[in-house]
């Protein structure tokens, strides 16, 4: 008798996104066709370390069986697997990483949306993996590669994503089953079939590559309006006016960024440190004027207590916050915040000559850091706890007067006058001298970490700039971004032998 060999198909899925009800839609299509069928699954440690990979087997019938059963596997094996399915870009990366997905033989099927890993948002720099790279490896390896947005396809359809990946699967035509047996083992479930035989088609017709949407070209894109404010329409004249159109994207969004910051005046105050960078560096180094206002920008809108209570306490938040825990319109959210301010971050809130006088060490400073000690719980959906962060937000009416304020600036000031030295005679120096604004992010202890680091390089550029190479500062920047902690810049100095 020849031994006829299953189906092997390995689900990777985090939880919440029905990894389960997909594996037992594929063990009940198989069986209600007659076919054996084994579902197992090993856990992830959590979500986002390692998801549930949830395995399958489907042996079609053999009249020479004789009613005995298969012995069927209960793991995935490196180079043993037909159809891998993923809920998310990452994962798809993963089963490539574990040898699960080969170019002889196996079927990828993955959502291009992307769920950060821990090590991604911790990163001191962009610890984002590409998704473009993801995706070229993902091609690269497998016989077969079916990828789009099968999360935002769920969420239109108001079902899940495994709904979704089913219809992917039917599409592939991997599996010897017609349509109408796929939708009916989602009848036979029982729950939610109306969306999800709606997701089902979905998935199905992006698979097979029809009913994808046209893209919008730029020209049928409806022009942005008009601003409303004079101060407004002033500013954004006068971007156009200094600047070259290659220049013009980065340096709008930054004035749009320190009006909804700040004021329009603070945007103008932007404008005028631009405009002395646009005087001293060559007239056509687009990228050095880019880079400067991109990060010119981000340091003009740090991060203190006023910023995280105005984020917290806008209607957008609150909207995406329902929309994420998909709440119906009859039911209550709550939101709790988790607020650990250090009495450095208290002090920096009041005004400079106030704070200054409570940062030095006295009985009101020791029994002000003693409140900060343990972290407090906020609710911010109820109205105590809104209207705390909500006043806290209107004081940035007197942020310029903040200690903060004076510190940032200061330190500002500081990297744009090295920036302007640089740019008419060392441009390539000038440019890695802006982007070490990188390091300087964030609040609490990343921002102290992260300034840490910075004035380090800082302190290099000083003591070396007659013979420092800019790859070589870029080179320390990414050390720097590499390790919140700051060994590995530490090592790259000793290494470069630029330390103090």
């Amino acid at each position: 008798m020849t031994l006829q060999q299953p189906i092997k198909l390995a689900i990777l899925a985090m939880g919440g996104e029905g990894g389960g009800v997909l594996a037992d839609w594929i063990v009940d299509l198989g069986e209600h066709h007659g076919w054996h069928a084994q579902t197992t699954s090993v856990p992830g440690v959590a979500q986002r370390t390692g998801a549930t990979i949830y395995y399958v087997e489907l042996l079609p019938p053999h009249p020479q069986m004789h009613g005995r059963q298969p012995v069927l596997a209960l793991m995935p094996m490196p180079g043993d697997v037909d159809v891998v399915l993923c809920s998310e870009l990452m994962e798809a990366g993963r089963a490539v990483q574990r040898g699960l997905v080969t170019p002889d033989r196996t079927t990828l099927l993955t959502s291009t949306h992307r769920v950060y890993a821990i090590a991604e948002k911790a990163a001191m720099g962009d610890g984002r993996v590409s998704d473009e790279v993801l995706l070229k490896h993902a091609q690269a390896a497998s016989s077969k590669l079916v990828s789009f947005d099968m999360a935002s396809a769920a969420e239109e359809c108001g079902s899940v994503i495994s709904a979704v990946l089913f219809g992917a699967l039917c599409g592939t035509g991997v599996l010897p089953f017609g349509r109408a047996a796929f939708e009916a083992t989602i009848e036979r479930g029982g729950v939610g079939v109306k969306p999800s035989l709606k997701a089902f088609a979905r998935g199905c017709q992006e698979a097979i590559g029809q009913g994808a949407p046209a893209a919008v070209q730029a020209d049928q894109l409806p022009p942005a309006p008009a601003p409303r404010s004079p101060e407004v329409a002033a500013l954004l004249a006068r971007v156009q006016r200094e600047h070259r159109s290659a220049c013009q994207d980065v340096v709008r969004e930054g004035v749009r960024r320190l009006i909804d910051y700040q004021d329009p005046a603070y945007a103008a105050l932007y404008l005028d440190r631009l405009s002395q960078l646009t005087e001293r560096a060559s007239p056509d180094d687009d990228t050095l004027v880019r880079e400067t206002a991109r990060h010119l920008a981000l340091w003009m809108s740090y991060e203190d207590t006023i910023r995280v209570a105005d984020l917290k306490t806008r209607d957008s938040r609150f909207q995406r916050v329902h929309g994420e825990v998909r709440a119906k319109v009859d039911q209550q959210v709550h939101i709790n915040e988790f607020m650990h301010p250090r009495i450095e971050e208290i002090c920096e809130t009041l005004p400079a000559s106030i704070g200054r006088w409570l940062a030095k060490p006295h009985a009101l400073h020791r029994w002000v850091a003693g409140l900060t000690r343990e972290g407090r719980v906020i609710r911010t959906s109820s109205l105590r706890g809104f209207l705390l962060l909500w006043l806290l937000s209107r004081w940035r009416a007197a942020r310029r007067s903040t200690l903060r304020y004076a510190l940032e600036n200061e330190r500002i000031e500081h990297w744009f006058k090295r920036v302007l030295a640089l740019a008419p005679t060392h441009p390539g120096l000038a440019l890695e001298v802006a982007r070490l604004q990188r390091l300087v992010k964030g609040y609490g202890d990343t921002h102290a970490r992260g300034l840490r680091n910075y004035q380090t390089l800082m302190g290099v550029l000083d003591r070396h700039a007659a013979h420092l190479a800019p790859s070589t500062l870029a080179s320390l920047r990414d050390a720097a971004l590499a390790d919140e902690h700051g060994h590995a810049l530490h090592a790259a100095l000793h290494k470069q032998t630029l330390h103090a």
